[in-house]
């Protein structure tokens, strides 16, 4: 059963995070799990296509959303919801196939047809949802290109670097005010509290990244739990919420949360593999933007399991180039960036079996709903940028 296996992963709101790589021998999820991604579920329609037009309505909803009475702030809040550069909304697409794929009898047959008031509703409301995660991760990167002091976002200028520091925070806190208005409109006290606890998480794994003792920064352990609370907790939580505004079990939505935590939990270690490898154009052949800022991630810290020495070199800190390159030949030495592949397909393959695990539907759009969220786990493990 899915939740023996899951039984060590912290669950949404814990303040206590005994992540499975803790446990010793601890990387036993190395061996492959169960779930196979059979052909049947390859052969589906593209995930982004699925929801195109609500995707659509969720994006000219949010470019109306930041709309303000201050020209220069609507401006730089509307930045990265422009035509043309707002990205391809990959948490909004989930969480919006996750509302399909939570639509499990929910209504009495004689009262789901598509124009029926209770389930246009129950989409509205979950289409707030996905348009709220947005602009807690939009406000996420505007705050954290300020911290990073980044000069590109998606291809273009950060906000940062084309407004200046001050305006591009001040547009973050702007769009988490927005978030938080919209939020409070649902009127649901556990889908807030979700969602404020994401923003804590947010806070939390930025300020763990900044003030890493020598100890937590060559931890495994640290790390995992770092990326928790800055990448996995907003999905996870929000796909949570998805559940439980459409009336989901304490199950069910565990389910939802599982999988988007580990999709999470996998995006994010391919974001560190491609930092090294990366060949589109968006990240030039491997950036290295990470280690240059001196911010060990899973391929290096693997690569110090089999290189103690490399301790030293991270010790030193990568200021010095010279570092880079050393830290770089050991890494091409060791299986680091094998293993952090092998980690994320792990918990791809952990997110596609919450899937698996959801009740049975004969309903088409629901079966369509899950293959796509299925084909997303293969996606983010195989992209290249």
């Amino acid at each position: 059963m899915l939740f023996s296996r899951i039984s060590r992963i912290p669950r949404a709101g814990s303040n206590g995070c005994r992540w499975f790589l803790s446990q010793k021998p601890h990387l036993q999820f190395l061996n492959p799990p169960a779930y196979s991604y059979s052909s049947t579920h390859k052969e589906q329609n593209d995930p982004f296509s699925l929801v195109a037009d609500e995707l659509s309505i969720v994006a000219n909803r949010l470019r109306s959303m930041v709309v303000t009475e201050v020209p220069k702030l609507a401006s730089a809040a509307e930045y990265f919801f422009k035509m043309g550069v707002e990205g391809k909304r990959f948490r909004p697409t989930v969480l919006l196939l996750m509302a399909t794929a939570m639509n499990i009898s929910l209504l009495e047959p004689s009262l789901r047809g598509p124009g029926d008031a209770l389930t246009k509703e129950l989409r509205a409301r979950q289409q707030r949802i996905a348009e709220i995660t947005e602009m807690i991760h939009v406000a996420s990167l505007l705050h954290d290109d300020v911290l990073d002091d980044a000069d590109t976002r998606r291809g273009i200028g950060s906000l940062n670097f084309v407004m200046g520091n001050k305006l591009a925070v001040l547009a973050g806190d702007f769009l988490l005010s927005r978030a938080c208005v919209a939020l409070a409109s649902l009127k649901n006290t556990e889908v807030v509290s979700l969602l404020a606890k994401v923003v804590e998480h947010l806070v939390t794994g930025e300020t763990m990244q900044m003030t890493t003792t020598r100890e937590q920064r060559c931890s495994m352990e640290y790390y995992m739990q770092k990326t928790y609370y800055k990448t996995a907790s907003l999905i996870s939580n929000s796909c949570k919420a998805i559940a439980l505004l459409g009336g989901q079990t304490a199950e069910v939505a565990m389910l939802a949360y599982e999988y988007g935590k580990n999709l999470g939990l996998a995006y994010q270690l391919m974001d560190d593999v491609l930092d090294f490898t990366g060949t589109s154009a968006s990240l030039g052949k491997g950036s290295l933007s990470d280690i240059r800022h001196g911010i060990i991630t899973a391929p290096i810290l693997f690569a110090m399991e089999e290189f103690p020495q490399l301790h030293e070199v991270v010790d030193r800190g990568f200021e010095d180039p010279a570092n880079v390159d050393l830290a770089l030949d050991y890494l091409g030495k060791s299986r680091g960036i094998q293993r952090a592949r092998e980690l994320a397909k792990k918990h791809a393959n952990i997110a596609a079996e919450a899937i698996d695990s959801l009740p049975e539907s004969n309903d088409e759009d629901v079966r369509k709903s899950r293959r796509a969220l299925l084909d997303l786990t293969e996606r983010v493990i195989t992209r290249t940028k």
